[in-house]
């Protein structure tokens, strides 16, 4: 993982424009050593070619090829606009990213960066906190804002009980310090609350420590009160943080992976992209809900898909009424959404990688072999 020191991190900066902000990042870099003069050309000279805004109120303002050799070491530094700064096509941006790289050693940095970048609510906390060791500590992933990981999820339980579900949850909350015994006394005593499809939510309003959410599953649906019970969410909450997930829990097919899908699936479904469409759209496939169809093709452009070529591939995806999965089978990565241009641009894809493309829709077929088509002709070789 790379170190983020207290010097990386420029909260509350103000700029008129992207140009004078990419400036203060450049400026920043060449006082760190880290990059020569110079290399602020670069920057704007990349940003004229293609924007680098990622989404979620984030820029990555980065060198050209041409200029790599002015790069000393790799290095990063992050800039908050906490008014935000109109980075074109109506995107603002609220966090900037500077990073320089004399190799693609970005885009392994990239990578880690990507499901902290990646989550709407992390990114909002970014925005706004006033606090460097917050900031850092999100950036690191050492927050204990998670608010579910794979230890709070239980499937296939034997039971036919609420209660049995409802304990299960208790006992892991409590394990990570998110209630305390006045919780777990009004959980207990509390009727749960129905959502349908049998999902089930039980809370209490006292005793909640820190947001988290533990879910069980059984193994079959069962009747309690005449309705159908096979999975219990129990949430602890102590802010409007939780919000974006339980507003998720409404959503059809975030529903349809709590009740199917697995660890890893319901895990997307509730922290990677809650309710937006790539997030939805990647959980859909993943569960197999419908029908996918699928190709493998290999990346023929000269510098992999560094940032310029996967923004044309992304942007060419958007197009289609499809849901569209890609994977990079010579790395060990997950299935990832191909309408997210910070998750394909972290796929970390060189050239001769092969990259896995899963896709269902009205538009899959013709959306597959477009793509093909596209990384065939090589994306653009220009750098």
């Amino acid at each position: 993982m790379f170190q983020l020191s207290d010097n990386d991190i420029h909260l509350a900066v103000q700029a008129t424009n992207k140009q004078q902000a990419i400036a203060l990042v450049a400026d920043a870099l060449v006082n760190t050593g880290c990059v020569e003069n110079g290399y602020l050309q670069g920057m704007l000279e990349r940003e004229a070619q293609m924007t680098t805004y990622l989404g979620n109120g984030i820029a990555i303002p980065h060198g050209s090829l041409a200029t790599r050799s002015l790069v000393n070491k790799t290095s990063v530094q992050f800039f908050q606009f906490p008014q935000g700064v109109d980075w074109g096509e109506g995107n603002i941006a609220y966090i900037v990213i500077g990073i320089a790289a004399d190799s693609d050693a970005h885009l392994a940095l990239l990578r880690q960066l990507t499901r902290i970048l990646d989550n709407e609510t992390a990114a909002q906390q970014l925005a706004t906190t006033q606090d460097v060791r917050q900031f850092q500590a999100i950036i690191m992933g050492e927050t204990t804002s998670s608010l579910i990981n794979a230890e709070s999820i239980t499937l296939a339980v034997e039971t036919e009980s609420l209660l049995t579900l409802t304990a299960l949850n208790v006992e892991k909350l409590q394990q990570q310090q998110a209630i305390n015994n006045y919780f777990i006394s009004e959980v207990i005593a509390s009727p749960a609350l129905p959502l349908g499809k049998g999902i089930w939510l039980t809370d209490a309003t006292v005793g909640n420590q820190h947001n988290a959410i533990a879910l069980s599953r059984a193994k079959q649906a069962f009747i309690h009160n005449g309705k159908s019970v096979q999975v219990v969410l129990t949430i602890a909450a102590v802010d409007d943080q939780i919000n974006h997930s339980l507003a998720c829990l409404l959503d059809q097919q975030v529903q349809e992976t709590l009740l199917t899908g697995s660890i890893e699936q319901i895990l997307c479904a509730l922290t990677s992209q809650p309710c937006n469409e790539s997030a939805v759209e990647n959980s859909t496939i993943l569960a197999g809900q419908v029908p996918a169809i699928e190709m493998i093709v290999t990346i023929r452009h000269t510098h992999g898909l560094h940032y310029r070529p996967a923004a044309l591939l992304v942007n060419h995806i958007k197009k289609y009424n499809a849901s569209i999965a890609v994977q990079n089978l010579d790395n060990g990565g997950q299935l990832i959404s191909a309408k997210s241009l910070m998750k394909v641009t972290a796929l970390g894809a060189q050239k001769g990688h092969r990259l896995r493309f899963v896709a269902t829709g009205a538009q899959a077929k013709q959306a597959l072999k477009e793509i093909s088509e596209l990384i065939e002709s090589g994306l653009d070789e220009s750098p």
